[in-house]
């Protein structure tokens, strides 16, 4: 039975990759809080603060000493909405601790146990992280260092497969955030389902070992 990590495992894309891999693989699902796991699929369910990323190791003694792991799918994110004349620091700081530097940190520390299994990293990106529009700047840019951080790894750990999903507007909480900024109207009917997203992770991780989906853009058909 292969052994997945799933970040962002509370909603959304996260909860959903748990519930594909749940019934055939052992997942470990990553999320803010044992309330907000209660109802994820899950053989074994983790507390971590990806604001902190400083504190991982410290948080987590148990996942950075594993033996092996298949895969990782760095799934937790957040966004920011506003023009650059009018974004903060403290909101450009928050984003870059969440969607790049906890998940390098993250990653880092299980870089034995993914070794070890010669296993699948994928990172969740968005459409931001390929092109930028107006109000997502600060966002867009989390996401540019996040593929720069995927890209980086797949040439330095040659055992390991690293991917990277970069999704369009997607049917999540994030979409509905997004919407509400915007002032636009959230109609679900418009995007890619949750498991849409989950069902392309589970063909990056479940992929034959002798084939790797580096780069993959999924957008809703309409």
């Amino acid at each position: 039975m292969a052994r997945y990590l799933v970040t962002g495992a509370s909603q959304g894309v996260g909860a959903a990759v748990c519930r594909a891999l749940a019934d055939e693989h052992e997942v470990i699902a990553l999320g803010r809080s044992e309330e907000s796991l209660a109802k994820t699929p899950a053989e074994q369910r983790v507390v971590a603060d990806l604001g902190r990323p400083e504190d991982l190791a410290a948080q987590l003694p148990a996942l950075h000493s594993l033996d092996s792991l298949d895969g990782l799918v760095n799934c937790a994110g957040m966004l920011h909405y506003g023009r650059t004349e009018q974004f903060p620091v403290d909101q450009w700081r928050e984003l870059m601790h969440v969607n790049v530097v906890a998940q390098a940190e993250l990653t880092r520390l299980l870089l034995p146990a993914l070794r070890a299994s010669r296993g699948t990293v994928v990172f969740v990106n968005s459409g931001q992280g390929l092109s930028a529009s107006a109000g997502m700047g600060a966002y867009a840019a989390s996401k540019h260092a996040l593929r720069a951080v995927a890209d980086a790894l797949r040439s330095e750990e040659p055992e390991i497969r690293v991917g990277s999903l970069y999704l369009g507007r997607t049917a999540t909480g994030m979409q509905r955030q997004l919407q509400s900024a915007e002032g636009g109207t959230y109609d679900e009917s418009r995007y890619v389902r949750a498991e849409t997203a989950a069902a392309v992770i589970a063909q990056m991780l479940l992929l034959p070992a002798d084939g790797m989906l580096s780069d993959v853009t999924l957008r809703p058909r309409a």
